[in-house]
């Protein structure tokens, strides 16, 4: 073959490599963003000048504005051009990093932050969507296991990575971290993507939109802050949550009843995305829920180190890796609604033996644990995201991408929010009911291995059963949180037989599907 020849026949294909590449970056980067600051806060605090609850506004500030840019994302892809739009996301994020990194007060870090969130919605969305069209239907599952382990890999690893980060270096190098990430993305997106074809008469349904951003910023920051402001015992969450319920009211009353609505209840129609946004929601309330839990747990609880609680997360990411390597060739052997039905099996079950662990739990029965939990989550996410878009029209795909990754943030939202406030609340109440066993006339506090220890006669030994119930009734709380995340698993395991076949489409290749870049 010429050489002329032979270049031509590989440029397609290094190009589609190259944007793989870049839309890996830029999700990888937001992804880890989402949980990687969480570590550093007690540090910038103290650099900042900052308050307990002015340093919240670090990570509140960025949810919020991630969780209201990400529902346009789809009309501003398709108004203003895919490429146009992700090139200039991955530039604005990647200078919002840098100036966070910069950021002398806590006034400017929060608006940092805010610009951090804004741009960086669009990223997971718009990277599936390029993805997606990157690849022909037969592919797709191979496509949805390499966007997957950034999505998935970068919450998980993002504790252990900051925890490094700021121990090492400082809490700066947290944001300044994205620099290459977001230099790799923004150049490899200007030499080597297509545009995507413009619908300049596209018209903004501001009203609709406005309405949204007012529910969701509401809900985001009730959720946020409800833990810090006792829920529904402070003024500020009741009116948020009366605020969010009134935007979303006008919402969906505007968009049922107008000719243009700003979400395309078109998705919503098949069977397949409309399952699969279920599946999502139950992903993000396990994901992010667990490990919510699990960090405290391990240091708080445990007494680990915090680089030996975080290489403990990691495990499970690395069990969602193995998965997500294996799971696109599973794929054509087995159906996605299997796969999906074996993941949350795997999922249940590690979560009901994590109800039983105590103080006294090895560290290679958590490793264990957690790398078969993150095997169920690759098992899940692929088939999902793949079975999603097998049906959905090309042009809604932008707009599916979007709301599957709000979706995921919302509910993960949700679910942090309820199993740090049953946490709470659970460690009280089970402290209350072994407190009352604490009284002279309970014979075990007799024995003599027991009294030789702690004397309840003394305040020193009356503080030393204090800690030590406190002890038990937190680990008996992060328990009964662990059952009630298990207990959602279980119940989201029928619905993948709604799911349509999909393991013939992913068999062989598709002539109405072809690949953009091949």
């Amino acid at each position: 073959m010429p050489a002329a020849a032979a270049y031509s026949a590989a440029v397609p294909g290094l190009r589609r490599n190259m944007v793989t590449i870049c839309a890996m970056t830029a999700t990888i980067m937001q992804a880890l963003d989402a949980t990687i600051a969480n570590v550093a806060l007690p540090y910038m605090q103290g650099s900042l000048s900052a308050s307990q609850d002015q340093i919240n506004w670090v990570l509140t500030s960025y949810i919020v504005a991630a969780a209201i840019m990400t529902a346009p994302v789809g009309w501003i892809a398709n108004r203003f051009g895919r490429k146009r739009i992700f090139i200039l996301c991955s530039a604005g994020f990647t200078l919002a990093s840098v100036l966070c990194g910069l950021a002398q007060d806590i006034t400017q870090m929060v608006l940092f932050r805010l610009l951090q969130g804004m741009f960086g919605a669009a990223l997971v969305p718009l990277s599936q969507a390029v993805m997606l069209d990157s690849y022909a239907l037969h592919e797709r599952a191979k496509a949805m296991s390499i966007w997957g382990m950034g999505v998935m890999l970068g919450p998980i690893m993002g504790p252990s990575l900051g925890a490094w980060l700021t121990e090492t270096y400082s809490w700066h190098w947290v944001f300044f971290v994205n620099l290459p990430f977001g230099l790799i993305t923004v150049i490899g997106l200007m030499v080597f993507m297509d545009e995507t074809r413009l619908d300049t008469k596209l018209q903004f349904d501001w009203f609709g939109f406005g309405a949204l951003a007012v529910g969701i910023g509401a809900l985001q920051l009730a959720l946020d802050r409800g833990e810090q402001l006792d829920w529904l015992e402070s003024r500020e969450i009741i009116i948020e949550f009366i605020v969010s319920a009134v935007g979303f009211y006008y919402f969906f009353a505007h968009s049922l009843t107008t000719k243009r609505p700003f979400v395309q209840f078109a998705i919503f129609k098949d069977r397949n995305f409309a399952t699969a946004l279920i599946f999502m929601a139950v992903i993000g309330v396990v994901l992010f829920s667990t490990m919510a839990l699990a960090s405290p747990l391990f240091q708080n609880a445990y007494g680990y180190p915090i680089l030996t609680a975080g290489l403990l997360l990691a495990t499970r990411g690395g069990g969602t890796f193995v998965a997500m390597m294996m799971v696109s060739r599973l794929m054509t052997y087995f159906e996605a609604r299997t796969l999906i039905a074996v993941g949350l099996s795997l999922i249940a079950i590690t979560l009901y033996d994590m109800t039983a662990w105590t103080a006294d739990i090895s560290v290679r029965a958590i490793a264990i644990n957690s790398i078969v939990q993150g095997y169920g989550i690759g098992l899940v996410f692929v088939p999902m995201t793949t079975a999603a878009f097998m049906t959905l029209p090309n042009h809604l795909r932008t707009d599916g991408t979007s709301m599957l990754t709000l979706v995921r943030n919302v509910a993960s939202s949700i679910g942090i929010s309820i199993v740090i406030a049953r946490l709470t609340s659970g460690t009280t109440r089970v402290h209350a009911v072994l407190a009352e066993h604490i009284t002279p006339f309970n014979n075990a506090l007799q024995m003599p291995d027991v009294t030789s220890t702690i004397n309840l006669h003394t305040d020193a030994g009356r503080a030393m059963m204090d800690l030590i119930v406190s002890a038990q009734a937190q680990i008996i709380a992060f328990s009964q949180d662990f059952e009630l995340v298990a207990l959602v698993t279980v119940c989201a395991i029928p619905l993948a037989l709604i799911l349509k076949s999909t393991k013939a489409a992913l068999r062989a290749p598709s002539a109405d599907h072809p690949a953009v870049m091949e």
